[in-house]
């Protein structure tokens, strides 16, 4: 009976260390961009981004080495400079923003690499469509900001093709592969 009593309290204070090691990030939406890249005609890169998004991450470690990683963006938040654009992004012959309100990634995967780069796998849903991408993320630093909390800097980007989502036409004017880029500024809460 003490040896249970002893493994029980052991696994107790182990589980306990371990929950007091997490730590979650919030994003600071002010200093953050959740942005794209698309080539029309071969020859132009249009940029574009959503102004409305959220990024949630938790980290077991000092680094962000087994990290859980959640991003939420809204359809309807999308800016490419162009309203009409924009607008016809959002119907059903591209994002069907009314039918599919978000796109959302949540980590799977998220490895050390070199230096501070780190290797990112994760579920991306766009258009109602679930597919793992590969993604790289570069820590940019971490800080203490004026209220003496840690803050890191974080640049993430990947590629996905439009057709694995169902998105947009096929054809000679917007090529399929979108480059991502998000240059986030979480904080430790």
């Amino acid at each position: 009976m003490k040896k249970v009593v002893l493994s029980l309290f052991a696994a107790f204070a182990l589980f306990s260390f371990t929950a007091l090691e997490l730590a979650n990030w919030s994003l600071d939406g002010a200093h953050s961009r959740l942005g794209f890249t698309i080539q029309h005609m071969g020859i132009t890169d249009i940029h574009g981004q959503f102004s409305n998004f959220d990024v949630k991450i938790s980290t077991p470690n000092d680094d962000f080495a087994g990290a859980t990683i959640e991003m939420t963006a809204q359809v309807n938040s999308i800016n490419t400079g162009i309203e009409m654009r924009d607008n016809h992004l959002k119907t059903a012959d591209f994002f069907d923003a009314e039918k599919f309100p978000t796109l959302t990634f949540k980590s799977t995967s998220v490895k050390k690499a070199k230096g501070n780069k780190y290797d990112i796998v994760g579920d991306f849903t766009m258009h109602g469509i679930t597919k793992s991408v590969v993604l790289t993320a570069v820590n940019t630093g971490v800080v203490k900001n004026q209220a003496g909390n840690d803050v890191a800097g974080l640049s993430i980007s990947g590629v996905v093709k439009r057709s694995d989502f169902g998105v947009g036409q096929a054809g000679p004017g917007l090529s399929d592969e979108v480059k991502l880029v998000a240059d986030l500024e979480v904080s430790k809460n």
